[in-house]
């Protein structure tokens, strides 16, 4: 009963929100009325496993009902890759079931290591060998885009040297991967807050990446929670960068939680990529600022707000 009213009463707010008042308002309030947040979300916005723990208990399989409960489109899951095989195909079957995206799971990350700015065989053939797991992930999932970060800086090379190597490794993990259909996509991280010593750290930086790769297989995600950090000006580098850009992270800043909490407009932001014909993920990759369940409604109810722009 307690999840059953609180999709109740969030379906509720949501029609207040928008005006829908009367007896269409009545009729999803009524007991015989099937429970669910009405109306699904304008864009992708994409939660993970663990944000609705609280209403949906640990099932992963629940919560992703859960989440499509509430109206998201679309869910994506860092740590696929290391799930197993028939929990990667279970999560795949219940998303294609209701219709729901998957969006881009963590490929390659080492934020330790000079990987893709350096020339050593080890390096590539490592990298070689993770292209293709990917690949397996994908055969399973049908998933559409995956997730790579170069790695950190070499404080011994010219940056120019770095970035030829980068374009080089980019374009042999392309050539794997391209047949599928897969997309790696680059994530830029910030490094004055997270993650210092890293080498791929700005949207601009990203696409003179991409052009040097000239590959289709070669994309950007733009975590707008860490471009605000690194650079801000998010809307002009979304319109720069946009034949680029493949999938969205949000988080607002400070604080890397839901938005409304901190210094970005959101509402703004979304509408601009709505509107130019954005139909990826946007994956929300945050904390909450309130605990429990309490947090997790504020969670919905702070997407409902930021999705409330004119279409």
């Amino acid at each position: 009963m307690e999840r059953r009213k609180f999709i109740r009463n969030a379906a509720m707010g949501g029609l207040a929100m928008t005006g829908m008042t009367g007896a269409f308002a009545a009729a999803a309030a009524a007991p015989q009325a099937k429970m669910s947040n009405r109306a699904k979300f304008n864009l992708k916005y994409a939660p993970s496993f663990g944000n609705f723990r609280e209403h949906a208990g640990d099932d992963l399989i629940d919560q992703i009902r859960f989440m499509h409960d509430q109206g998201f489109r679309a869910m994506f899951d860092n740590g696929l890759m290391g799930k197993e095989p028939a929990m990667q195909e279970k999560i795949a079957n219940e998303l294609d079931r209701l219709g729901m995206e998957l969006g881009p799971f963590v490929l390659y990350a080492d934020f330790g290591t000079r990987s893709m700015v350096t020339r050593d065989p080890e390096m590539m053939d490592m990298l070689r060998e993770r292209m293709r797991m990917g690949l397996e992930v994908q055969k399973r999932t049908n998933v559409k885009t995956a997730l790579v970060v170069p790695g950190r800086y070499d404080d011994r090379l010219h940056w120019d040297y770095q970035s030829a190597n980068v374009i080089d490794a980019m374009r042999m993990c392309c050539d794997i991967v391209a047949p599928s259909g897969l997309v790696l996509v680059m994530e830029p991280l910030n490094g004055l807050r997270d993650h210092p010593g890293l080498f791929l750290t700005t949207i601009p930086q990203a696409y003179m990446i991409c052009k040097g790769v000239d590959h289709p297989s070669c994309r950007i995600v733009n975590d707008l929670y860490h471009q605000q950090i690194t650079e801000g000006n998010l809307i002009p580098n979304i319109d720069m960068a946009w034949e680029y850009i493949a999938a969205f992270h949000c988080g607002d800043h400070p604080g890397r939680r839901e938005p409304g909490t901190g210094e970005i407009n959101y509402l703004n932001v979304f509408s601009h990529i709505y509107h130019k014909g954005y139909d990826g993920v946007i994956c929300m990759e945050h904390g909450r600022s309130i605990p429990g369940k309490e947090g997790e409604k504020a969670l919905i109810e702070a997407y409902r707000r930021v999705d409330a722009f004119e279409t």
